[in-house]
């Protein structure tokens, strides 16, 4: 027996809506049940952004800074940053990444020097805030950002999806219309589809070692 040697399977939108609404025990018969079902697949990609990280959704970025400016916008693409550093010189210096109240209560904000903290203030657009202020026009910012999924466009579009996400993508679709047009389907269609999505999730992981020490230095012996 020959195996295909083909791994190159992948679904356009129109797919996935299809094969959603057959899940729902339904035909896409005109054009409105093609729109609801891509408005349903954008909205369903905003929810994947709060369910956590998706490891394909990290871009590495850059951006040059500018003597004075702590503040940088990031633009709507950006859901947040996962780390940062300020290349010097060629060696690459960690910031600290701090909260929106220990940003306010740093006393003096026009400090300059190379940026040892940052906020990101997520806004629509989110915006890079670091501190102190850069002293220089040359150092570099390198971070990890996570990124929004493209959007569902057009129905020949295929989808920046990882293989392995493709059984949660159609059955995160099959739910979603299922709770506007297959009622009593839906309860099934959203168990599947949280078990496919956890499974997915679960898989997409950093599986770099942990290992955690515990901090001895102000242990007494009795």
């Amino acid at each position: 027996m020959t195996v295909s040697g083909s791994t190159d399977f992948e679904l356009d939108v129109a797919d996935y809506i299809e094969e959603a609404f057959e899940r729902c025990g339904l035909e896409v018969r005109t054009g409105y049940d093609l729109k609801t079902a891509k408005r349903s697949m954008n909205l369903m990609f905003a929810d994947w952004a709060n369910r956590g990280l998706n490891q394909w959704t990290i871009e590495q970025r850059s951006l040059t800074v500018t003597s004075n400016d702590g503040d940088y916008d990031l633009g709507n693409d950006v859901i947040d940053i996962l780390s940062l550093v300020v290349r010097r010189d060629g060696t690459d210096y960690a910031l600290d990444r701090i909260s929106r109240d220990e940003y306010l209560n740093i006393p003096t904000k026009t400090t300059q020097g190379r940026p040892t903290q940052f906020f990101v203030d997520r806004q629509i657009t989110p915006v890079l805030k670091m501190w102190p202020l850069p002293d220089n026009s040359t150092d570099v910012v390198l971070y990890d950002a996570l990124t929004r999924l493209d959007d569902a466009d057009t129905y020949t579009n295929t989808l920046g999806v990882p293989f392995r996400f493709y059984p949660a993508l159609a059955a995160g679709l099959a739910y979603y219309i299922s709770v506007k047009r297959a009622p009593d389907r839906m309860q099934m269609l959203k168990s599947l589809y949280e078990e496919e999505l956890n499974r997915a999730m679960d898989e997409d992981r950093d599986r770099a070692s942990f290992r955690v020490a515990p901090d001895l230095r102000n242990y007494r012996y009795v």
